[in-house]
């Protein structure tokens, strides 16, 4: 057993459990661990002396910038992906987190969730097209068609866990979550559409490997423009992100948006 699980165990403390899953690996153990048993931290370092505590606003710091997202670009226009690149643009893509009810230890929800930007659905052509030994004009065509369901929605593709498989199905009423997308502009969104997959085939599988038999999967879509003809995610967002919410509590998953800034810093002047 880890020496760092060992104390835990020992302060009476249980690390939350990790379920099943392929996604981006999150930083919330030891985060919780110290919210939750600060003095474990502590008593630690204390067997080396009492200098060392000076170094642990220095580990929380590289703790946060660890669990840092990568900024997405929601830029549209041609891009030179080839099939291996997929696993890091999904990666990109993809958010993972838990509602965890501390006074029971409980993880009410976990929810992985793919946005299927533009940016994504070029590597996901790419490599489709690739194990599937598609012709130049066949990729061609599925590339336009994918490319062109992004003018009206804003699509995502996402797993959920939690304590009760009845509730987590968002298709229904008697779900026990409501899902919007929102973002740091105070726009939210109710879904146009919440398909469910009840049985994930070879694609979702491979595709999306966080995709397993102990998770609901569902294809959410929100309306790119709201009724008044503003845009659901704000131009000049800084981010977005699914808002869950029920009686049980709420959680966002948020994408970091790369600003213009940010893209003359990375390429200069041939900046798209």
């Amino acid at each position: 057993m880890p020496e760092a699980e060992r104390e835990a165990q020992e302060g009476g403390f249980r690390p939350a459990r990790r379920y099943p899953s392929a996604a981006p690996e999150k930083c919330v153990t030891l985060l919780t661990l110290a919210a939750m048993r600060p003095h474990l931290l502590f008593s630690r370092v204390g067997k080396v002396g009492h200098r060392r505590l000076f170094g642990l606003p220095l580990l929380a710091a590289l703790a946060v910038a660890a669990c840092a997202e990568p900024k997405v670009s929601l830029a549209t226009g041609p891009r030179e992906y080839v099939p291996t690149d997929y696993p890091q643009v999904l990666k990109k893509w993809t958010r993972n987190e838990n509602l965890i009810v501390l006074s029971e230890l409980s993880d009410e929800l976990n929810v992985t969730a793919t946005y299927e930007s533009w940016d994504f659905r070029w590597a996901y052509v790419i490599r489709y097209a690739a194990d599937y030994r598609l012709t130049i004009d066949q990729r061609h065509e599925l590339l336009e068609h994918t490319l062109q369901e992004t003018a009206n929605d804003h699509e995502f593709y996402v797993t959920l866990y939690g304590t009760s498989w009845r509730w987590l199905d968002l298709s229904r009423p008697t779900s026990a979550w409501i899902v919007r997308l929102i973002d740091d502009q105070g726009s939210e969104t109710a879904p146009a559409r919440i398909e469910s997959i009840p049985k994930p085939g070879p694609l979702e599988y491979r595709y999306f490997p966080f995709t397993t038999v102990w998770r609901r999967v569902f294809r959410i879509r929100f309306p790119r423009q709201a009724p008044d003809g503003r845009p659901t995610i704000a131009n000049n967002a800084r981010w977005f992100g699914l808002r869950f919410a029920g009686a049980a509590g709420n959680e966002e998953l948020r994408w970091l948006v790369e600003s213009s800034a940010d893209r003359v810093a990375t390429f200069g002047d041939r900046a798209p």
